[in-house]
This record gives C-alpha cells, sequence and structure tokens, in this order.
C-alpha cells in the first residue's frame, strides 16, 4: 500500500505521546524520520517509536529527498517560520495548533503557501475529523436540535510550571493560544460561519503574563456561542450545542482517548439517545486524510484560510478583554 513519508520537525511529547502514534496505527503514514536541535533527543525518540532516520537538525530533516510531508509540534512562535522553510524546501506540511501568533502572521503563511500552490498546508485541529463531531455537525445540519442557538464550551486544565511553554508569553504561551483556539475552532465549525463581533474578559498570570482564564461570548448573528477556557483550574471539558428543539452533548470533545469509545447525547424534545462512537484514534484519521490529500493532489481536509479566520477571532477576543467592550473581528481583505 502506498504511503506518504513523513518527517517530523521537533521531539515535543504532543508528538511522541500522541500525534506520532496515532499516525503509525493509520494506512496512508510512513514517519520515515524525526529531527530536533539535540541529536541524541532526535536518536532516542526514533528509537522509542520505530523511526528509521533521525537528525541532529531541523534542516538536515528538510534536506532529506525521500521526505514529502513534514508535521510541526513546535512551540507557536515557530510554527509559521518553519512551515516556510519546509514550503520552500518542497514539502507539504502539518502544521500544529494555533497556527500563527497572530492573524499577520497567519496570512504570511497562506501567501507563502499560494507561491507553492502544489504543496498541502493544513492547521492540525484534529478534533474536527473525530466521528464524534462529524455526527455533531450532522444532526445540526439534518435539523436534528431544532434551528441551532447557541453552544456551550468548556475546557481547562492546571499547569504553573514556569519552564513549560505554555506559561511563556513571549512565545505564544496562555490559554487561548493553547486551548481557547478549539473554543473558537468549534464554534465557527457548527455554525459554518464567522461571529459578527465577540467580547471577552481575560484573566492574566501576575508572573506569566500569559491569559489564565478567559471567558467570551461569540455572537454569530443566527446565535451565539458561549466559552471558557483555563489553564489553572481543574482539568475539564465539555461542549453543549443547543438548539430550539434539541440538543447535541459530547462528553469528551477535545482529548477524545484513542483506546476506548467516546459517548455523546442526542436530545430530541424529551427523548435522549446516548450514542456510543467507535473506539477511533483522531490523529490516525488526520494523518490519514492529509495524506489522501497528498497522494491524490486534492485540497487539504481543512483550507489554511480557516486557520487565519481563527486567529481573526482569537485577535477580537483579546481586543475585547483590553478594551472591556463588544469587538468586531477585522474582515478577512483578499491577498495580493
Amino acid at each position: 500500500m502506498q504511503k506518504v513519508r513523513w518527517g517530523v520537525i521537533s521531539t515535543a511529547n504532543i508528538g511522541l505521546k500522541k500525534v506520532l502514534p496515532g499516525m503509525q496505527r493509520g494506512q496512508y503514514c510512513e514517519i520515515a524520520a524525526i529531527a530536533s536541535r539535540d541529536g541524541v533527543r532526535a536518536q532516542m525518540a526514533a528509537k522509542e517509536l520505530g523511526i528509521p532516520k533521525a537528525y541532529g537538525s531541523y534542516e538536515a530533516l528538510l534536506a532529506d529527498p525521500e521526505i514529502e510531508a513534514v508535521y510541526i509540534p513546535l512551540p507557536n512562535h515557530l510554527h509559521v517560520p518553519w512551515s516556510i522553510k519546509a514550503l520552500e524546501a518542497g514539502k507539504h506540511v502539518l502544521c500544529e495548533k494555533p497556527i500563527a501568533l497572530s492573524a499577520d502572521e497567519a496570512r504570511t503563511l497562506l501567501a507563502a503557501s499560494r507561491r507553492h500552490p502544489t504543496l498541502k498546508v493544513m492547521e492540525a485541529f484534529m478534533y474536527r475529523f473525530h466521528p464524534q463531531w462529524q455526527r455533531a455537525k450532522q444532526l445540526v445540519a439534518d435539523g436534528q436540535i431544532g434551528d441551532l442557538r447557541t453552544i456551550h464550551s468548556f475546557f481547562s486544565y492546571y499547569n504553573t510550571d514556569p519552564a513549560n511553554v505554555r506559561n511563556q508569553a513571549d512565545i505564544g504561551g496562555g490559554g487561548l493560544m493553547d486551548i481557547g483556539c478549539y473554543n473558537l475552532s468549534l464554534s465557527r465549525f457548527i455554525f459554518g460561519g464567522e461571529p459578527q463581533r465577540v467580547v471577552g474578559i481575560i484573566e492574566y498570570d501576575p508572573q506569566f503574563k500569559t491569559d489564565r482564564l478567559a471567558s467570551g461570548i461569540m455572537d454569530f448573528g443566527s446565535g451565539t456561542s458561549t466559552f471558557t477556557c483555563s489553564t489553572q483550574l481543574t482539568s475539564y471539558q465539555r461542549v453543549n450545542i443547543y438548539g430550539t428543539e434539541g440538543r447535541v452533548e459530547i462528553e469528551i470533545p477535545f482529548n477524545a482517548p484513542p483506546d476506548r469509545p467516546c459517548k455523546m447525547w442526542h436530545q430530541r424534545g424529551s427523548r435522549v439517545e446516548e450514542i456510543v462512537l467507535a473506539t477511533t484514534d483522531q490523529y490516525a484519521v488526520q494523518g490519514d486524510l492529509f495524506s489522501l490529500a497528498v497522494m491524490n493532489d486534492t485540497p487539504a481536509p481543512t483550507p489554511l484560510e480557516d486557520a487565519v479566520a481563527n486567529m481573526v477571532v482569537m485577535e477580537a477576543i483579546f481586543a475585547s478583554g483590553r478594551s472591556g467592550e463588544w469587538a468586531r473581528p477585522s474582515p478577512l481583505t483578499p491577498l495580493p
């Protein structure tokens, strides 16, 4: 069976513990090389995961002619620079979320991608490909909750380690960048459009200067989405999607376990149906769908424009948090 040969830029834990094992379980992904700025770390990671090649620099991996696509789980401030370097090296790119530090930086990557039209670039929002989200999207589209009116989502964990990249403001740390991006993305995904205005309330850690508690409202015209995300609350996640005649509740919406079934509930009137989804590794599905796009030369499963739009909404949330007023996301003007 044909597979896409992947290289991995970074030995970040998200890659080693979740994404790469998932991709290795897929049908169309071959993890052929991994790189670190520390050659020993690269070799250790390669040995742990059975990856044939290990490189002591990112540049060396990009120079490997056998590598067709790269997965980038670097810290947030390095996403765009290394995605562009990968494109210039002729590689397809799957980059972790958030795609950039700002909407302008995301647009820089979009412009670079358009200079390489044969290459695929995608933000790694793996949750969208899990069957529970596909089912939720279909239930809403089919009118199974009546008219969609509002979404509530919650995502939190507790981490006060100053050495953790999520607590370092100068490299893109903070709750909205790390997990709030899911709250924004899922709302846009389910509503199938962009919010007209947003409001945010943001609390910053006095030591780290990162946002540690953020709540917001997004006004989609036909309905609203409210969310809370935090890096300093007990770990929890849940999504509820409400309509005029019913609702959908997703138990583990983001970190769906790869080794056991997931549950969701569909309420229509007074009847509540528990839906048990087959055991699915969402990272395997994401890797396979992206690889198929490479193999068949079809569009990436999620267009890069979606990543830019998510950053636009995030910037508006931050702006509202500073001003204390509603903010309107800047329209996406066409690239020259």
